[in-house]
């Protein structure tokens, strides 16, 4: 196999152009010299027409034309002119002088060209091959005026060139000059145009082998260099692109890691916390059946603790159901324009009617015309949640919610209690489903462990954003937004 070695793009820029270049000058410097040569021929001719017009002027004016012509001759002496051969016929063809060698004024019985075209019209010329002394020669006939007598003068066509056409060699060191400055120019601009074809090849290379890519590839500022960095740009585009999606990739698998072991956990949970009361009740019920002979006030005792344990049973499920509603089908959940204050004075109200466990006292600050963009049914439980968590934990003697600010998007809210708090260590967890501080106390004072993660869940499905902290006074503060209803808001469809 044989290998070629390939040129780089810049050699095959530079070669083309500078081959052409020197093409371009050989032309210019054979067009120049063909000029010269046509120029040179012609003023040759000039002067062979201007000798045979002196002639023929000394003959009109009776000058002696042997004693003019020896001075013709010895006047051309040491130009390209030396060595002239002039001949003299008369109108019958007879040769009355000659310098040099006769030229004859026929060829095979035939009139040679320019003496005919001579007799004709006077004048004649023509470039032909001489036999008598086999040379070319540049011919020209010129007729007197009375038609008397005819000057043919001959000049070596070749000698008389190697004598007279040549180029100045000032021409050629200027064109010598000119040939090598635009080579070097065409070397470095073809350099020039090459750089980014040869950095964006080191650039293709690079990115095809996986290696690192330089953040400042020093294209030129052109369009050719904006086009290369508009394609390094698109690249590193991608690759971050990509790079995203394997982050995002790795996140998912984690995030689905993550949910798989929190459902563990949660059916987990379901399961330990759905056992204490089912065996309870199962208790209960095994006792009254074992036992026919027991009391009636002892079958009722009994009686109403399983029904209490159920009652419990079923909170806890309707709970589960409603946390897996609202994770599953919030963006069902149709929200509209509700009225919050309004809302939490229908629930102050209710509330007076409902014997709280610990009887803690609900109290609210809230300006009217607090329209947020909600769902009612979904709000008002919600807030019910927190008025029970802190009648079950919070070992105060009151809860109350107050709005604590308000921007052009959405109400700041605030859900308090003035009990004992919690410790800090709890604070990140008591989101968390049947996350219990004190899980033997918990399960005595009541709750199903669901109550705080169905609001958190509830203040999401609205878009709003809940957090808690310990208050300075003692207590929990509850701090969540709910979004402003606006005139342009869409309902959606209901859960």
């Amino acid at each position: 196999m044989v290998l070629r070695r390939r040129f780089s793009y810049w050699g095959r820029l530079f070669l083309p152009l500078v081959v052409f270049l020197w093409g371009l000058i050989a032309v210019q410097a054979y067009s120049r010299y063909n000029s010269e040569k046509e120029f040179r021929t012609e003023q040759l001719a000039n002067d062979l027409e201007l000798i045979n017009a002196r002639i023929i002027d000394a003959y009109e004016n009776d000058v002696e034309l042997e004693p003019f012509i020896r001075f013709i001759e010895n006047y051309y002496d040491d130009t390209e002119l030396n060595g002239v051969r002039i001949s003299i016929y008369d109108d019958n063809d007879s040769l009355m002088f000659s310098s040099g060698v006769p030229i004859p004024i026929y060829t095979d019985s035939d009139t040679v060209p320019e003496f005919a075209e001579a007799v004709a019209s006077g004048h004649g010329t023509a470039l032909r091959h001489s036999s008598i002394v086999d040379k070319f020669y540049f011919f020209d006939v010129r007729r007197s005026d009375d038609g008397k007598i005819y000057v043919h003068t001959a000049m070596p066509y070749t000698e008389a060139l190697l004598k007279s056409v040549t180029v100045d060699s000032g021409m050629w060191n200027v064109l010598l000059l000119m040939a090598t400055v635009a080579t070097m120019f065409l070397f470095f601009f073809t350099r020039y145009l090459a750089k980014n074809v040869k950095l964006l090849h080191a650039f293709a290379v690079k990115a095809a082998n996986g290696d690192e890519i330089d953040e400042t590839v020093p294209f030129s500022k052109d369009e050719l260099g904006d086009v290369s960095r508009k394609i390094v740009s698109l690249y590193r585009d991608k690759a971050e692109a990509n790079e995203r999606s394997e982050r995002e990739h790795r996140l998912a698998l984690k995030i689905n890691e993550e949910k798989m072991r929190m459902t563990k956990q949660l059916t987990n949970n379901i399961n330990h916390e759905l056992k204490t009361p089912v065996g309870v009740i199962k208790g209960y019920l095994d006792t009254l059946a074992e036992h026919p002979e027991m009391d009636e006030v002892a079958r009722k005792r009994f009686l109403d603790k399983a029904r209490e344990h159920m009652d419990r049973l079923c909170s806890m499920l309707n709970d589960l159901s409603s946390m897996t509603r609202l994770e599953d089908g919030g963006a069902g959940v149709m929200r509209e324009k509700v009225d919050f204050s309004e809302l939490v004075q229908n629930l102050s109200m209710e509330l007076k009617n409902i014997q709280l466990n610990n009887g803690v006292q609900f109290v609210y600050n809230l300006p009217p015309g607090c329209f947020v963009l909600g769902n009612y049914n979904l709000l008002y439980a919600m807030i019910i949640n927190l008025v029970r968590n802190a009648d079950f934990h919070s070992h105060g003697t009151e809860c109350g919610i107050k709005l604590l600010s308000e921007n052009n998007r959405e109400y700041r809210f605030s859900f308090y209690d003035n009990g004992t708090g919690v410790g800090e260590e709890h604070l990140p967890h008591l989101f968390e489903r049947f996350y219990r501080i004190d899980k033997g106390r918990s399960r005595k004072v009541g709750g199903t462990g669901l109550g705080l993660p169905i609001v958190k869940n509830t203040i999401n499905v609205m878009g709003g954003t809940i957090n808690v902290k310990n208050r300075a006074e003692g207590g929990l503060e509850f701090v969540f937004t709910l979004p402003k209803w606006k005139e342009n808001e869409a309902n959606k469809p209901s859960i």
